[in-house]
């Protein structure tokens, strides 16, 4: 009995029982642990690239904008005031104030909210008032200002609000008739 008992606790013997096979076990294992690392270091790679990716996005980013977007004037959204127009003043035909002097000729409308009634009372009662302010306004500019339409439009209805109406306030001014002429 003793003999059995060496037999079995002699490291040759629990060798000759294992089945040939068992040298494919641990490549088997190997393989098996390598391919884990593999997926393991491309899933860490993976998250270090969107890590990367999202943190640079929120840094250009930083103030909210996007940068291929185009930048649209308040005056041309979608969500803007539509306007009725006051036409009854005439174009306006003058001279600038050049040396060689140019002469300019404006039709000018302006806006006012389409609900409101109020504003187109003040204007018709202040007409003699808007059609001298016009003269006067394009008598005093060059032809080199007067070719920057939007800053004229915005320096007319400014100039209106504040020191032609006292009731109420334009929205806009349109041209229907711009015309430079230079001599």
């Amino acid at each position: 009995m003793a003999d059995e008992n060496a037999n079995l606790n002699d490291d040759h013997g629990m060798e000759d029982a294992l089945p040939s096979d068992s040298s494919v076990k641990p490549k088997k294992a190997g393989l098996l642990s390598t391919l884990l690392k593999y997926i393991a270091l491309a899933l860490a790679a993976l998250i270090f690239i969107v890590t990367v990716v999202v943190i640079t996005v929120n840094l250009l980013s930083r103030n909210g904008k996007s940068h291929s977007e185009y930048p649209i004037a308040e005056e041309y959204r979608d969500s803007r005031e539509i306007l009725q127009y006051y036409s009854a003043i005439e174009a306006v035909k003058t001279s600038t104030r050049d040396t060689v002097p140019g002469t300019v000729i404006v039709k000018v409308e302006l806006g006012y909210p389409a609900n409101d009634k109020a504003t187109p009372q003040e204007l018709t009662a202040r007409l003699v008032e808007l059609k001298d302010f016009l003269r006067s306004y394009f008598q005093n500019k060059t032809v080199a200002e007067l070719r920057q339409e939007e800053k004229i439009k915005i320096e007319i209805r400014n100039e209106i609000n504040d020191n032609i109406l006292s009731k109420t306030k334009i929205k806009g001014v349109a041209f229907t008739q711009y015309d430079i002429i230079e001599q």
